[in-house]
This record gives structure tokens, C-alpha cells and sequence, in this order.
């Protein structure tokens, strides 16, 4: 019988599969939220690769990092993903935005409608899971996305958004998406909280020289076990996510 969730993998190497309740529900949205700095990224690359190493094939966008920069933080991290993307188990897609808010590459008629490119990438969403990391950049640098906001329909045009994730999770696939909260409207980014089956926030705290994240888990809908409502957690080169601390709700 297949699984209802999907397992995140390295169980010997961290506890994260254990804290989030044995993996990612199948069939789900599932909305990361957090600032910049936050682990918004990095928890997007410990999925990708825990995924990789359970036989479930992952899109990952990145609004940020190129083929190589993904490759060396990968590497940095010990996850190793020359294989992975070798054997097709994971398609890497570069959607680079620069310092205009363009998107990278192509020409000027290419860099419009980003979000009607995306939902037409049909090889993106064969994937088991399809990670955006990013998707506020997406939103914020879609010329009609915009317009819409500035017509103050910032809601009718996520519904549309939704609705193309909610037809693909009735077909057991999951779609994961990280947003920084600062860069959004608030009308823009509420109907993606209200509809999603796991909803997680980040957070960064400086104390002194370390740095602190957590985890706060605001929804889990369909959870396997038990979940804590707190997670902490550091990210440490050459080993990847450590989990700190757990908080059971």
C-alpha cells in the first residue's frame, strides 16, 4: 500500500523526518514562510535532496541560484546531487531575477507572464514534488500579477493560481512554496495561508554570535504522528540541517 506521505529521508542523518510528523503529506500545498536569512532555501535544498535519496522525483525552481551555485551549496552542505540530476531524479530550474527585478536570460517577450509559463511547464509538474523557492519573486515580477494588484484584485488572481495547485494535488503530486512575507501584499499572500494543507513559518533570531532558527508549525492537516508546534534547528557546513529542539504541541 502506497504511503500517505512523502518520506523526507536521512533518518540516520537528522530528525527531521521524525518532526515533521514522517515526511510531507501526498497531495498537498504546502506554504513556507519566512524573512530573508530566515531557512526558507535551505530547508527547500534538505527536501530536494531527502527526496532524491527516497526515489521521489522533484522539480526545484530557484529564483536565486544558478545550475552551479546550486551544485556548491548542495556540496557545502554534504548533499551531493551530481547523481541525483544525472539520473533525472531531480529537475533543477534556474529562474534567476536580477537586480531590476527581470528575469535572467531570454528576451523581453520571454520575461512576461511568468506565472502563465509556469503553469504551462508541463515537464516541471511530472515531477512526485515541485518545489518554488522563491514564490513571491515569481508573483512580485509577473507583469499581470501586478496589474492586478493595482487593480486591487490581488486575491482573485491567487485563487486562479490556486485552483492550477489544487487540480495537480488531486493527482497526488505535492507543490511547495517558500515566501518572504516582506516583499508581498498582505491581500496577495492571505488566500495561499488559508488554503494550505501545511503551513510552516520561519524564523531567525541572533543571539550573540549564533544564529537561531525555528520552525512554527501554524498547519499540518493529514500529519502521519505526532508534530511539535516548535522546531529549532542550525544549518552547519559540511553536515546540513541540525535539529536543536523540539516543542510538542
Amino acid at each position: 500500500m502506497k504511503s500517505s506521505h512523502f518520506s523526507l529521508g536521512l533518518q540516520q542523518h537528522d530528525r527531521l523526518q521524525k518532526e515533521l510528523g514522517g515526511g510531507i503529506p501526498r497531495g498537498a500545498i504546502v506554504l513556507i514562510e519566512g524573512d530573508y536569512g530566515a531557512g526558507k532555501s535551505v530547508l527547500s535544498q534538505r527536501f530536494t535532496y531527502g527526496f532524491s535519496q527516497e526515489d521521489i522525483v522533484t522539480s526545484l525552481i530557484s529564483t536565486e541560484l544558478g545550475v552551479r551555485g546550486f551544485l556548491d551549496q548542495m556540496h557545502s552542505l554534504e548533499y551531493d546531487m551530481v547523481k541525483p540530476l544525472l539520473n533525472e531524479e531531480v529537475l533543477f530550474i534556474p529562474a534567476e531575477i536580477d537586480a531590476s527585478g527581470a528575469l535572467t536570460g531570454g528576451n523581453a517577450s520571454e520575461r512576461k507572464q511568468l506565472l502563465r509559463r509556469l503553469m504551462e511547464a508541463e515537464t516541471l509538474w511530472e515531477a512526485d514534488v515541485t518545489i518554488i523557492d522563491t514564490f513571491d519573486a515569481i508573483l512580485r515580477n509577473d507583469p499581470q500579477f501586478e496589474a492586478l494588484v493595482r487593480q486591487n484584485e490581488e486575491r482573485q488572481a491567487a485563487l486562479e493560481i490556486i485552483s492550477f495547485f489544487r487540480e495537480l494535488t488531486t493527482k497526488n503530486k505535492t507543490i511547495i512554496l517558500t515566501v518572504d512575507p516582506s516583499t508581498v501584499d498582505e491581500d496577495a499572500i492571505g488566500p495561499f495561508r488559508s488554503i494550505a494543507d501545511v503551513y510552516l513559518q520561519l524564523e531567525m533570531v541572533e543571539v550573540g554570535n549564533d544564529v537561531r532558527r525555528n520552525i512554527f508549525v501554524k498547519r499540518f492537516a493529514g500529519m502521519g504522528e505526532q508534530v511539535g508546534d516548535r522546531i529549532g534547528f542550525s544549518v552547519r557546513s559540511g553536515i546540513g540541517i541540525v535539529i536543536e529542539s523540539r516543542s510538542v504541541a
